[in-house]
């Protein structure tokens, strides 16, 4: 971790490397409210299954040049020399299921963002509006998929989604500030909790 030392109380995950760290400490959990940030942790968590968020992590910036900034409109477009643009770009993960998933996500996602006015709307109503908060002790309490998580999936399918399981729901609302999923003892779980105004 580039010389640097594990912190006392941080989740644990977090101190697997230092992208992984700075992800910890600036962004997982916080309150998310902007569609096109929701939509890029959309896609990214797709990508994610099967495989680590480190790995993830490590190819954001590549997949934020290959998906034209995770803008939903242009991805909406996308067509055949697209898929095959992306299928030989090194920088992502190079799965075809995931691309043509995430091209018809963005479709959805736009007639969302129609139906509703936003996503960020229609997301948040699966946690009445306001993040979950959640006081686990360890790591091992954390559940994997929990009965909102399971709602939103069945809604998203029913709406067209792919790789939208409860399991990759949850990791989304995790990361995207739908529920405070930092242990008690990590420094930013009153953070986190202190952004929701809870």
């Amino acid at each position: 971790m580039s010389g640097s030392t594990r912190r006392e109380g941080a989740c644990a995950w977090a101190e697997t490397g230092d992208d992984m760290r700075a992800y910890h400490d600036r962004e997982w959990g916080v309150p998310v409210h902007d569609d096109a940030r929701l939509f890029e942790f959309l896609v990214l968590d797709a990508f994610q299954a099967g495989l680590s968020w480190a790995i993830i992590l490590r190819k954001r910036e590549n997949f934020r040049a290959a998906f034209d900034g995770f803008d939903a409109a242009s991805i909406s477009r996308y067509g055949d020399s697209d898929v095959a643009r992306l299928l030989v770009d090194a920088g992502i993960v190079r799965n075809k299921q995931k691309i043509h998933a995430t091209i018809g996500n963005a479709r959805a996602f736009l007639e969302i963002q129609q139906e509703t006015g936003s996503f960020d709307g229609y997301v948040w109503k699966f946690v009445e509006g306001s993040p979950i908060q959640n006081r686990w002790r360890s790591m091992a309490q954390i559940p994997a998929r929990t009965a909102e998580a399971e709602a939103l999936s069945r809604d998203l399918v029913a709406r067209g989604f792919k790789f939208v399981g409860p399991t990759i729901c949850y990791a989304f609302m995790q990361a995207a500030g739908l529920v405070n999923d930092h242990v008690v003892s990590c420094f930013r779980h009153e953070m986190i909790r202190k952004l929701a105004g809870a």
